[in-house]
């Protein structure tokens, strides 16, 4: 009898004939977010990943590493033992908690066809012994207070009491890379970890004014993707020196198409790292109407300036759900500490929230916007995470 951890997961369940690949990145992430822990092998089953463990298991630990990688389902700390009654039911004798139960359930899944009882039988035997066993009604609705899983393979059972969930989604490096603009704030953390569960592998860049203003903004967004590193393992994080970009637009641009102006040489300096990355298309964490650079018609301006797709993943959301979903993911906490971001410096009473295309093309004529991005390039800071390795960051 050893334990082990079940992963079941489904949406990677339903890929077809790419199914192995999936599965495959599933696996390995696996093994890269259990490093250093009591996981000795990771091994694939019928529709279900085993983690076999050797030793004394950090239950704690090893659940929180398992159940932040995308693509898992839910996942079960298990018994394994010989695919027969007799050992089935002594496995679970052992699943019974010292406080006892007032009420319980068997499920059982036979993926083994070969096995001589059905699911409902084996069900049905192994309910009737633990009944007799611990006094406790059978209750086959949700409101049990207590549910033995059993799970009948060809060469083992597996025995477990509870089901963790997972974040769901599609493991991370099956759908390419992308590049996550992410400042200190809110939003943007959201943005690149729901891409994440997609299935993309992120590299962000961030813009900063250091040093027209103070570095916290710099510490606040390194924290952040020291913390989104623990779901992709490795990441680069480009920092870009913008206040001199900036300066350069206020002294020749119309007062109110600067925030308009910021964004596109931003796309610009994104899409020339996003090339040097082989990222495919670039992530904001626009919401539709949040504030002024975020109308539809200033995003379609500031998409023009670049011939990467943009993905918006919260642009539907409101802020209210963005905090919502920052703080299960748990930046939140980083994300509201005071910083001095570079859209507070130079910004406009009353920016455009109605900027054309050709408003913007005809203030960037007295720009020499490719040496802008050339000097910007020159100028960046790339650091790289890792984890579990290294601390690649907490968010605090």
């Amino acid at each position: 009898m050893q334990q082990v951890v079940v992963v079941h997961f489904a949406e990677v369940a339903l890929k077809g004939r790419n199914k192995p690949f999936f599965v495959r990145r599933l696996m390995e992430n696996l093994r890269q977010a259990t490093l250093g822990t009591a996981v000795r092998a990771v091994r694939q089953g019928p529709n279900r990943v085993f983690l076999w463990i050797d030793g004394e298991a950090h239950w704690e630990e090893l659940s929180r590493r398992i159940g932040g990688v995308p693509g898992v389902k839910n996942f079960s700390l298990a018994l394994s033992c010989p695919p027969r009654l007799e050992d089935m039911l002594s496995t679970c004798r052992r699943l019974v908690p010292a406080q006892g139960f007032a009420s319980f359930r068997m499920r059982v899944q036979r993926s083994d066809k070969s096995f001589p009882m059905t699911s409902k039988e084996v069900e049905e035997a192994l309910g009737a012994a633990i009944k007799g066993e611990t006094g406790a009604r059978v209750d086959l609705s949700d409101k049990a207070e207590a549910t033995f899983y059993v799970e009948i393979l060809p060469e083992m059972a597996l025995c477990y009491r509870e089901k963790l969930p997972g974040p769901g989604g599609l493991p991370v490096g099956v759908s390419g890379r992308v590049l996550g603009l992410i400042s200190g704030g809110i939003d943007s953390p959201v943005a690149a970890y729901r891409v994440m569960k997609r299935g993309c592998r992120v590299t962000f860049v961030h813009f900063h004014a250091f040093p027209y203003l103070d570095s916290s903004t710099i510490d606040k967004t390194t924290a952040l993707v020291g913390f989104l590193t623990r779901y992709q393992y490795r990441s680069r994080l480009y920092l870009v020196p913008f206040g001199d970009v900036q300066r350069q637009i206020v002294l020749t641009a119309p007062v109110p198409l600067r925030v308009v102006l910021y964004r596109r040489l931003m796309m610009r300096i994104a899409e020339a790292i996003a090339h040097r990355e082989g990222a495919l298309a670039l992530v904001t964490g626009d919401s539709l109407g949040q504030v002024a650079s975020q109308t539809l018609e200033n995003l379609v301006t500031i998409g023009e300036a670049t011939s990467l797709p943009i993905l918006r993943p919260l642009v539907g959301m409101d802020k209210d759900e963005i905090v919502a979903e920052a703080q299960r993911l748990g930046t939140y906490p980083t994300s509201i500490e005071p910083d001095q971001d570079c859209c507070q410096l130079f910004v406009p009473p009353h920016p455009s929230t109605r900027a054309t295309v050709q408003e913007a093309r005809a203030a960037e004529d007295a720009l020499d916007v490719a040496t802008l991005v050339e000097e910007a390039l020159a100028r960046a800071e790339m650091r790289e995470f890792r984890w579990p390795e290294a601390d690649g960051g907490e968010a605090r």
